[in-house]
């Protein structure tokens, strides 16, 4: 069991009505969820339209620090996606408040990063600065792609003089169209290593952000959706909202399978599709080889989990979402036994799947 006491899941939950039914307020990571780069992820864009429709409000919430709220705005609407731009919510805001609750308004504050943190700092009073000749009273780092060695180490010069220090966020990678590059964490960990400090974060998985977001977004039933189990499913499992995990970013479904504790999804889908679906219930059992053979069902398809290997039968004109589930499930149940659980075919046969024409989907129970 994790630190806060969360129990790991032994399935995914389940809906009687589409997912977006139940919440006020959907928490929408950006970075391999909605966009990867420049470029919208297939589908994001029509799945967030009509999430919308049915009465979904968004908040669209980044652990990344880089950019301003308008910025990030501007390029959804870019995308295609209808939005204020308050409904964007960064990590820079977060390590502002955090900031700004450590040193009195008007102070100086060292910037690592981008004009994402400066604009934060602004908003709560407090000028950002870039040396340390400029006599700071607190250092707050983020994510940017200017950064280099003469930044680092100007932190590194003020964090070692024992002023407060805030990141952004601890993220190792974030997702280019190239493929995965160093993120945040990695760069606070320059910083750290040189100093032996050790920084208060803002970002998921930790509260500043999901706090700062439920704040602006007045959610009083929110859904947490991301695409890593370290930073979105755990920060919600922390805060105490349900998650959403989407297999377009950073996780695959053999991370979604082999994750553990709070960092297992209460829902899983393919996409943001997975907002306007029912999750139907599956069920999970030790099949005719007893404990050494796990078996899930759901909508038809039959996972089952045995010498470390995961096989799905179904067919293919059923649901898609089920059959992801179940496959889910018996990985889960494979792994709560001390089992390993490889799901490479089944992961091959899902994204053939998704590629393929949808089947007509039953009418919300």
């Amino acid at each position: 069991m994790p630190p806060d006491g969360r129990a790991a899941l032994a399935t995914p939950r389940c809906t009687t009505r589409p997912l977006v039914d139940g919440h006020d307020v959907a928490l929408v990571d950006l970075d391999g969820v909605v966009y990867r780069g420049r470029h919208p992820v297939h589908g994001a864009v029509s799945h967030l339209v009509a999430a919308r429709r049915r009465g979904l409000r968004l908040g669209y919430v980044t652990n990344n620090a880089a950019r301003t709220p308008a910025e990030v705005a501007a390029h959804l609407r870019e995308l295609g996606v209808a939005l204020d731009d308050g409904d964007v919510v960064t990590a820079a805001q977060a390590a502002a408040r955090l900031v700004a609750a450590t040193v009195p308004t008007g102070s100086r504050v060292l910037v690592i990063g981008g004009p994402g943190l400066e604009h934060a700092l602004e908003e709560h009073g407090l000028e950002p600065v870039r040396s340390l000749d400029d006599s700071p009273a607190a250092v707050v780092q983020g994510f940017h792609r200017s950064i280099g060695w003469e930044q680092l180490a100007e932190g590194a010069y003020a964090v070692a003089s024992g002023l407060p220090w805030v990141a952004s966020n601890l993220d190792r990678t974030v997702p280019t169209p190239r493929g995965t590059a160093p993120g945040n964490g990695t760069l606070v960990a320059a910083v750290r290593e040189a100093t032996g400090a050790t920084p208060q974060v803002a970002g998921k998985p930790e509260p500043a952000l999901i706090d700062e977001s439920v704040l602006r977004t007045r959610a009083e039933r929110p859904l947490m959706v991301g695409d890593r189990l370290d930073t979105d499913v755990s920060g919600a499992a922390r805060w105490g909202m349900p998650s959403l995990l989407v297999l377009t970013g950073v996780t695959s479904l053999q991370g979604c399978v082999d994750a553990v504790g709070d960092e297992r999804p209460d829902y899983v889908a393919g996409d943001l599709g997975g907002l306007l679906a029912v999750h139907t219930p599956v069920t999970v059992d030790g099949g005719q080889g007893g404990a050494a053979e796990m078996v899930a069902r759901c909508d038809g398809w039959i996972a089952t989990a045995k010498r470390g290997r995961v096989r799905l039968d179904g067919t293919d004109r059923g649901e898609r979402l089920g059959a992801l589930r179940a496959t889910v499930a018996a990985g889960w149940a494979a792994r709560d036994a001390g089992q390993h659980a490889d799901v490479g075919e089944v992961a091959e046969r899902l994204a053939a799947m998704m590629d393929a024409p949808a089947p007509a989907t039953r009418s919300p129970r």
